[in-house]
């Protein structure tokens, strides 16, 4: 279903199968109150302009993308993709969670191989602020976990490249992470300072 939001391709075409085919988890029981819940968040999705679905869908992929730059999306970095999501109404809460969900199955399943066509498609679609506001959103999730590792400091710094950051506007949003830095930490460790 996210991949109708992500691409411009056919909505009637056929679910890769055969060997190496992804597929969703599925719950063991569903109630009806969930599946209408479901079906509800859908339908919100499916009625926004496709643009706006679009621009949302490859949002939540860039920041699933950062939170699984270390092979691992914790519980604090999936509520920072859903606080993100929600900021300034952008989606509602339980919207907010499908949409987390999905784009972590996609950067789980589909990563590397996506990474920088979804990021290109974010970036023709967003003005430059919402460049720089998933940017920003993408160092919050960095840091969820209170330290921003080696491997997420290189992914940030590529998805900054792929959207075409300004040098001092990532310096000024990595400035506000320092602390959080992993690299910082080991110097003040290695230095003993704290």
């Amino acid at each position: 279903m996210f991949d109708r939001f992500l691409r411009r391709s056919s909505p009637h075409a056929a679910p890769p199968t055969g060997a190496g085919a992804e597929t969703a988890p599925r719950p063991a029981l569903a109630t009806a109150g969930d599946t209408a819940t479901v079906r509800r968040i859908v339908a919100r999705l499916e009625a926004m302009p496709p643009d706006r679905a679009r621009l949302l869908a490859a949002a939540a992929y860039i920041l699933a993308r950062a939170a699984h730059a270390d092979l691992d999306i914790s519980d604090d970095e999936s509520r920072a993709i859903e606080r993100e999501l929600q900021r300034d109404g952008a989606l509602d809460e339980a919207t907010a969670v499908l949409v987390t969900e999905m784009a972590k199955l996609q950067a789980r399943s589909v990563g590397g191989t996506e990474d920088y066509v979804v990021t290109r498609e974010f970036k023709a679609l967003a003005t430059e602020a919402q460049r720089i506001d998933v940017m920003r959103a993408c160092f919050v999730i960095g840091a969820a976990s209170g330290e921003i590792s080696a491997e997420e400091a290189a992914a940030l710094n590529q998805i900054a490249g792929e959207l075409d950051i300004p040098a001092d506007v990532l310096n000024g949003i990595r400035a506000e992470h320092h602390e959080q830095l992993s690299s910082v930490r080991q110097l003040r460790r290695m230095t003993g300072r704290s």
